[in-house]
């Protein structure tokens, strides 16, 4: 039994990681200065949750195998620099899951956008055939208790590849270290501004990310996607492309058709999705799966937690949440709505929450993206731009930078609300978009709005 600290262990992935390690059998500890739902409650249920918060150097000891360090703790934390005094060894979470799985088969699914959804239909496919595989996954999946699986028997390790950086101490992407058997790309479109600032920064990312692919191993890749492409042609491996899958819509439900011409019923929708689908059997395919336990599989997918997830329905009211909020994410997802709800009223809130989209400097990449939304509402919250040290802007420098005319401005959860009180359309889909959460917004706070 290997004992092992964890520094930030409150992440959304981190506090998987430690689950699933302590699932295994290791001895688990951990420590962070705040931590929040659902990582309070699972680390609870699991008897991880550290007695006291904050950092403290009594925590390191020369008795442990490893330390985690997470991208929420900064170079100086006590804890790490009292780890690296006593030279125990020191690992990010990808570092560690990589060690992990040195010896089995790993498939990784990159990309700006999609990751997240390709690898919960490759892994809802994979426990429908049968196939043993550990994963870490960044979003709660129907029918998986946790994230993250790490054993010592199964043969594949799915992993979604983040292009963000490690670790404090490790400012690469974290998939830079997975090094693919099987490796996806389903798109490229700008994100993370304050790690890369140049578009050309972000791109070379993927490069180094197809050149980190085992030389025997295969890449799968968008081809209707440009940036996409001309990396794929400079790959020196065996290569793989797909488009979107052939779909139609008929009473307000999606359906695929394969290439025998065959109406396969699905439960997710939009032209996103297709394509999502279009390389999660591609992966499936390369992993020993035949098309038609794929089909058979992918039927009843209801899609991850907050990726186009329906929150509730009542009469002419339909409300979604989406994790969207890269411009090309939210113009995804507005147009899968208004092509499966032509005849609603289509109403988007949008957190801007991440640096890129509270930054001046970027907020005009969301030009038009939500175009095919009859109207929007913008949340923007003066305290989440005073915590990443930005500029405030006026609400009509934000107006004008999204370019459509019915647009509001909100900074507060009450203003938020009483927005939503004064909307009367019917019938009517909204979703709301974000990476965070309104400021504590609930599910019943919304449906008490409609």
């Amino acid at each position: 039994m290997k004992k092992i600290h964890f520094i930030a262990i409150g992440g959304s992935a981190m506090h998987n990681l430690a689950i699933a390690l302590h699932q295994k059998g290791e001895h688990i500890s951990g420590s962070d200065d705040e931590i929040f739902e659902p990582s309070l409650g699972r680390l609870a249920k699991a008897g991880l949750l550290p007695d006291r918060m904050g950092w403290y150097p009594e925590n390191i000891h020369a008795g442990l195998d490893a330390v985690i360090l997470g991208m929420h703790a900064k170079a100086d934390n006590p804890e790490l620099l009292e780890a690296q005094r006593l030279g125990v060894p020191v690992f990010s979470y990808p570092e560690y899951l990589f060690e992990q799985s040195k010896e089995k088969k790993r498939v990784v699914i990159g990309g700006s956008h999609g990751k997240t959804t390709i690898t919960a239909m490759v892994l809802h496919v994979l426990q429908y055939a049968g196939i043993d595989c550990d994963y870490m996954v960044g979003a709660q999946l129907e029918g998986f208790d946790v994230m993250v699986r790490i054993t010592e028997h199964a043969p594949w390790m799915i992993l979604e590849g983040d292009e963000y950086l490690t670790s404090p101490i490790d400012r690469v992407p974290k998939f830079l270290h997975y090094h693919p058997h099987i490796a996806v790309i389903s798109g490229i479109g700008w994100d993370h501004v304050n790690v890369f600032p140049r578009f050309e920064d972000y791109l070379q990312q993927f490069s180094l990310f197809v050149q980190s692919i085992d030389k025997a191993g295969l890449l799968i890749y968008n081809q209707t996607d440009e940036e996409v492409n001309k990396i794929a042609e400079t790959a020196d491996i065996s290569k793989l492309a797909y488009r979107k899958h052939a779909a139609l819509i008929e009473a307000g439900k999606s359906a695929l058709i394969t290439s025998a011409g065959k109406s396969v019923p699905i439960q997710v929708f939009g032209a996103h999705n297709m394509f999502n689908i279009s390389a999660a059997k591609e992966v499936c395919r390369a992993m020993g799966v035949d098309d038609s336990v794929f089909y058979e599989a992918i039927g009843s997918f209801k899609g991850a937690s907050r990726r186009l997830e329906l929150l509730f329905e009542k009469p002419e009211v339909i409300v979604y949440r989406d994790f969207a909020h890269a411009p090309s994410k939210l113009k995804a997802t507005t147009q899968a709505l208004r092509e499966q709800y032509p005849d609603h009223h289509l109403l988007i809130c949008f957190e801007l929450h991440t640096f890129s989209s509270l930054s001046e400097d970027f907020i005009d990449h969301y030009h038009e993206s939500l175009a095919t939304a009859d109207e929007a509402i913008i949340f923007y919250d003066p305290h989440a731009v005073s915590l990443k040290r930005l500029s405030l802007m006026e609400d009509a420098r934000i107006s004008t930078a999204f370019g459509m005319d019915r647009i509001k401005v909100v900074r507060d959860k009450k203003q938020l609300i009483a927005s939503l009180n004064h909307i009367s359309k019917r019938p009517i889909v909204v979703a709301f978009m974000s990476s965070g959460s309104f400021n504590g917004l609930s599910h019943e706070d919304i449906e008490a709005a409609f």
